[in-house]
């Protein structure tokens, strides 16, 4: 899931910079930042003072003081460096009680973001015939790096951005082609690619786990492949590109950032009050429990905080606010 999310986030961060660029001519760095803030950091800030109200509920001293140093490093956007520093190995059963061990993948990928507008504008300023060859050479020596450490070190290799560089410029590199070609004969003589696709993405949750290969390295471009043939061959008169395109798959794609924040911590504290595994029914209850936490999330906190119409200024002071409050809890819990 992680490494199929890093391909489109890659496709669509890269398709809204270029397309900026070249319709444009300018590019403003600013504004691409606020887009991120206002989408991104108002949602995690609820998740994670909640996270730390359940922790002080459910978690002993020592985890308590664990949460509190993840949520620190969140903040910074290098928790993924803390998780490999603590040891822990994503997966194993005792991490499926760390309530925000799901934000190393959200590190890495503001990570990305923070360079991604700076190689771009300087390829576009220096280098523009070479974007595609440059972006290339990202994905051709991250991948190589990536399949050394899945041998050599495979836990730094699981968090570390270089390891993952591959798969955003994957991304990057197929916004370049769509921006460029015109595939529509492509379309019309391969428009069963997105099924294939989805073939790929299939065996490679069905096959790909952690007993059977490490990540990321060759192996996972399957999903990879995957994933790129539904973006560069999705046709509007193609079944998969129908299906994905549907009311209900368009409604889980607005609120899965919210998703994607709730689903971690909600098991976690469940896992830990022995309470998940009570019972299928208990199981159900809680998928529809993060379902209702997400919608509320983004009709509440998502949607307003993206809105133009709210000022940047009152909601950076919102948000200036509450990083500040969740700081001083933090120390305060450690101390």
């Amino acid at each position: 899931g992680v490494d199929i999310f890093f391909v489109i986030s890659g496709y669509l961060i890269t398709s809204i910079i270029y397309k900026e660029l070249i319709t444009t001519k300018k590019f403003s760095i600013i504004k691409f930042y606020e887009r991120r803030v206002r989408r991104i950091v108002p949602p995690l800030l609820l998740v994670c003072f909640s996270s730390l109200i359940l922790g002080y509920i459910f978690l002993f001293p020592r985890e308590f003081i664990d949460l509190s140093i993840s949520t620190i490093t969140m903040l910074g956007f290098v928790s993924n460096y803390y998780f490999y520093q603590t040891g822990l190995e994503y997966g194993a059963i005792d991490t499926l009680l760390i309530p925000l061990l799901h934000t190393w993948s959200l590190s890495v990928e503001e990570q990305y973001y923070i360079l991604i507008p700076f190689i771009i504008l300087a390829i576009y300023k220096f280098s523009k015939k070479n974007f595609f060859l440059i972006f290339f050479l990202i994905f051709t020596s991250s991948i190589i790096f990536s399949q050394i450490g899945s041998l050599k070190f495979p836990q730094f290799n699981f968090y570390f951005l270089g390891s993952r560089a591959w798969e955003l410029s994957v991304g990057s590199l197929l916004a370049f082609f769509n921006f460029k070609k015109k595939n529509s004969y492509l379309l019309l003589k391969y428009n069963y690619f997105p099924f294939i696709g989805i073939l790929l993405i299939l065996f490679s949750f069905i096959k790909l786990d952690n007993n059977y290969s490490q990540h990321p390295s060759m192996l996972t471009l399957i999903p990879i492949i995957g994933t790129c043939l539904i973006i560069l061959f999705a046709s509007k008169d193609e079944i998969i590109t129908k299906i994905l395109s549907s009311k209900f798959f368009v409604s889980i794609g607005l609120i899965s950032y919210s998703l994607y924040l709730w689903h971690y911590p909600v098991f976690a504290f469940l896992r830990t009050g022995n309470i998940l595994d009570v019972n299928i029914y208990i199981k159900i209850l809680s998928g529809l429990l993060i379902l209702f936490l997400s919608i509320l999330t983004y009709f509440l906190i998502e949607k307003p905080s993206r809105n133009n119409k709210n000022s940047f200024k009152k909601i950076m002071t919102l948000i200036f606010t509450s990083i500040i409050l969740i700081l001083i809890t933090c120390f305060l819990i450690i101390k």
